[in-house]
Order: structure tokens, then C-alpha cells, then sequence
């Protein structure tokens, strides 16, 4: 008979795992979940099987601070091979158009500021973006035809790294909701040359650099001694300005009651989020003076 297995512990904070080939974005999850016998965990923004690097991975009450990390500035580094388009802009489709052309680095160099600043971007249709409640990778696997409108994507910046007659290797730097396959498809289709991503890489999450990642292999070779590689709650809201409460302060937030923020150095607008004695208490938007949480954070002071 097997042991019962252990009950779920209440663990908080962030884990910036090094994902890598091969594994889902979901399934990295669930095997950090396992080794720290965590009850809730989730991760700030999907990496494709085919990508490795950084994916960042919040439990219990980190949770909360997701959508600061999802929001905050990405990096990747990508290859794509010039000649052959696919119907998931990557090399685990199934290849759709074909082309003899192949691109100069003068010619590659010359069209990538066309997709530098705030543009339109389709998102390929092997993607996690959902379509009357379904998601339109399901959609596509299923046969089914999936044209996903357009809509405004920000890249700060894109740099030819290397380049063959038949690969290029790219770094970019971009805001949320950027896809890196569709940047491939679209420069391909610019040069004539057509093309999809074959190796991907991020190297950057918000506030998490490459420097910050653990590899799998390293959290799970440490067993009982990886909460280690464990990050506090705040890692999560280092680009959100800190106001410092006392206690009674962080009663007040913690009751969901407006809190005005005293000193030269308060925020006069914005979200921002409250500690006393170091611990994360609530954050939220300051409004004429006063901070007004919208959410508050369960950690003993």
C-alpha cells in the first residue's frame, strides 16, 4: 500500500526557474508545486515547449503580485531559419509555404526597424489566447481555420545577433503580449524569404534576468534544501514604488481602508504598494494622497 501523501503546505514567495526544452509551461509548474509541496502556485506568463529560459513561478500569497511581473518588459533571443513558413510559426508545425529566397544581413538589418515601436501584430494561430471560451491552440490542433485579429504590441528594440544563409539569430526587447513566433512569420514575409522560429529563448521577465534563473535539474537536486532558490513575496513588486506604514497603518490597509500616505518621498499617483517592517501589507492606487488597496497580503508582520 502506498504512504498517504503529505498535505499541502502554505509556502510564499517566487521561484525564477530556468525552463527547459521540451517541457510545458504548466508541467514546470506542477513539478515545482510537487517538490515544495506547495497548495498554490502559478506562473507569471507562458513559455512555449519549444522556448527555454526564464519563467517565473509565484506561490501563495506571490500569487497576487503576478500581473506586475506579466506586465513588465521581456527579452528573448530567437532563431529562425529562412525558406519555410509554418502553421505554428515554429518548428513544431507543419510547414504551410516554401521559398528559395534567402536574406543578406543588410537586407535583415534594414527591415527590422519596421517592427521597432508600437505596431499591429497578428498572433499566430497556435496561441493562448482564447476565442468564444476556447483557446485557439485547442482550435487549431482540432483542424478547425483560426484567424485571430491584429492588435497593438509595443518592441522597445531588435538586434541581428548572427547570421547565415539560411538562420538569423535575433534579440529583442518588448512589452506584454508580444509574440516572437509572429515577429519571425512577419519579417519573413517582409523579405520574401518567409520563415519560422526554431530555437527561442527568454532572457528577461520584468524584474528577473537570466543571472536570477535556476535550472530544474538544480532545484530538484537539492530535495528538502531547495527553499534555497526561494525568493520573498516583494521580488515580485520591485518595480512598484514602496511606501513604508507602521502597524497601525497596515491594519487600516488590511481592513480595505484608505490610508493617507505622509513624508516628501510619497507617491502622488500611480499603484503602489505598503510594507511595515519589511513584509509586504497591501497594494493598490494612490488617489489625492491616499493609497486605496485593491488587494492585501496574508504574511505575518
Amino acid at each position: 500500500m502506498n504512504a498517504p501523501r503529505s498535505k499541502r503546505v502554505e509556502v510564499n514567495g517566487w521561484v525564477v526557474l530556468d525552463k527547459p526544452v521540451g517541457m510545458t509551461s504548466t508541467h514546470a509548474v506542477s513539478r515545482l508545486k510537487r517538490i515544495f509541496n506547495a497548495r498554490k502556485a502559478g506562473h507569471a506568463g507562458t513559455l512555449d515547449p519549444l522556448a527555454s529560459g526564464i519563467l517565473p513561478v509565484a506561490f501563495g500569497e506571490a500569487t497576487k503580485t503576478v500581473p506586475f511581473v506579466q506586465d513588465g518588459e521581456k527579452a528573448y533571443r530567437f532563431s529562425v531559419k529562412w525558406g519555410v513558413e509554418t502553421d505554428s510559426d515554429d518548428s513544431d508545425g507543419s510547414p504551410t509555404r516554401v521559398s528559395d529566397l534567402r536574406p543578406s544581413r543588410a537586407d535583415i538589418e534594414a527591415a527590422l526597424p519596421a517592427f521597432i515601436g508600437e505596431i499591429m501584430q497578428q498572433p499566430p494561430a497556435y496561441s493562448a489566447i482564447k476565442v468564444n471560451g476556447e483557446r485557439a491552440y485547442d482550435m487549431a490542433r482540432d483542424g478547425e481555420i483560426v484567424d485571430l485579429p491584429a492588435r497593438p504590441v509595443t518592441i522597445h528594440s531588435l538586434t541581428l545577433v548572427a547570421a547565415t544563409a539560411d538562420e538569423a539569430v535575433i534579440e529583442a526587447q518588448c512589452g506584454k503580449g508580444t509574440y516572437v513566433r509572429a515577429i519571425a512569420r512577419d519579417l519573413g514575409r517582409m523579405l520574401g524569404c518567409l520563415g519560422h522560429v526554431v530555437a527561442l529563448r527568454r532572457t528577461r521577465v520584468g524584474p528577473f534576468t537570466e543571472d536570477d534563473a535556476v535550472p530544474l535539474a538544480s532545484i530538484e537536486a537539492e530535495g528538502a534544501d531547495a527553499g534555497a532558490f526561494m525568493r520573498d513575496v516583494e521580488a515580485g513588486l520591485t518595480e512598484v514604488p514602496c511606501v513604508v506604514v507602521d502597524r497601525d497603518g497596515a491594519a487600516r490597509l488590511r481592513r480595505g481602508q484608505s490610508l493617507i500616505l505622509r513624508g516628501r518621498d510619497a507617491p502622488a499617483g500611480g499603484m503602489a504598494y505598503a510594507a511595515c517592517g519589511g513584509v509586504p501589507v497591501a497594494f493598490g492606487e494612490v488617489v489625492q494622497g491616499a493609497l486605496e488597496p485593491s488587494r492585501v497580503f496574508n504574511l505575518p508582520i
